[in-house]
């Protein structure tokens, strides 16, 4: 199961999103071997981003990085409009000195100084333009009252309230095998619900978010999209009305190129690169994402930098205007 289902619901002014990863998940987790609970994050945020992906009229790469003083150092999701996406974490601390049941909060913004932000870059972004950024509340303000927030959906949550105006719920869960989402929406009750009365509106989000908190994490890693959407919402189907769509399938991709690496080099500079040269005899690097390993040795790197210097000897003069 890779696939990403959509729904909506015809008597209540609600879409909603339902998506099971697996085989995309374990190849996120093929070459890792980072602790239980850092893996359930990893994987809650996997889920997030794709249900973001989807839930967003947006072409592009969703991203969610996440960088802190606590034992995660750094955390980045990334998934496309496609829903191909990739995921990564570094640890700042050894595995087995985290705390099992650590929450988010803990693992992320243990001295209030964790970031949490998410970037939606746009596939047609024209250069220098920046990419739209949205940070990701790490603490929850009720009145006087600071709740630290425990887990990746209730951040998201968050988020899509503050940043996107959009009520929404969603429910996340991961284990070494799967990562299972459920995101419930409330559109507007213009639209589409055009003709349905406001308070049967508000009727129906509640009725609707009633019926998402019966699923269990155990329904959310083992059952197929279709299978879920049929059991939480039986009675509404037959009352009002749920229409699904097709359904999307979910990959992992890395778009990790030795080309890239090369761009890497050249902006480290070239007196940096003959360093790395002369005390190691070649540069070495893995991706963060992939594991797949890039060698340049001594000719890689003069071709690196010979590249970039007929670059600049074949490009046109400048006006001066």
């Amino acid at each position: 199961m890779n696939e990403l289902l959509v729904f909506m619901c015809d008597g209540a002014p609600v879409r909603g999103e339902i998506v099971s990863i697996s085989s995309a998940w374990q190849a996120v987790l093929e070459r890792r071997n980072d602790p239980p609970v850092v893996r359930r994050m990893l994987g809650d945020f996997v889920g997030a981003a794709t249900l973001l992906s989807a839930s967003l009229k947006f072409d592009g790469t969703l991203i969610i990085q996440a960088q802190s003083k606590g034992p995660i150092q750094l955390l980045v999701v990334e998934c496309k409009s496609d829903l191909t996406m990739r995921a990564t974490v570094k640890l700042s601390v050894e595995a087995d000195s985290i705390d099992p049941n650590a929450t988010l909060g803990e693992l992320l913004d243990a001295d209030n100084t964790g970031r949490l932000v998410i970037t939606l870059d746009p596939s047609d972004r024209q250069p220098g333009q920046p990419p739209y950024q949205g940070i990701v509340a790490l603490q929850e303000h009720r009145g006087t009252v600071i709740k630290p927030v425990t887990s990746a959906a209730e951040a998201i949550a968050l988020y899509m309230q503050n940043s996107e105006q959009v009520d929404t719920r969603i429910w996340l869960a991961s284990n070494d095998t799967h990562v299972g989402g459920l995101l419930l929406q409330r559109l507007p009750d213009s639209g589409g619900h055009a003709h349905l009365d406001p308070q049967l509106a508000a009727e129906g989000w509640t009725r609707i978010q009633t019926l998402g908190e019966t699923i269990t994490n155990e329904e959310l890693l083992t059952l197929p999209p279709e299978t879920i959407l049929r059991r939480l919402f039986l009675e509404e189907s037959a009352e009002n009305g749920v229409r699904s769509f097709p359904a999307r399938p979910v990959r992992f991709s890395c778009r990790c190129s030795r080309a890239k690496v090369a761009d890497v080099l050249r902006m480290l500079g070239e007196e940096e690169v003959e360093s790395i040269l002369a005390e190691q005899g070649a540069v070495e690097t893995e991706c963060d994402f992939c594991a797949k390993a890039y060698r340049f040795d001594a000719v890689d790197c003069r071709q690196v930098f010979k590249t970039d210097l007929l670059a600049d000897a074949t490009r046109p003069p400048s006006s001066g205007h």
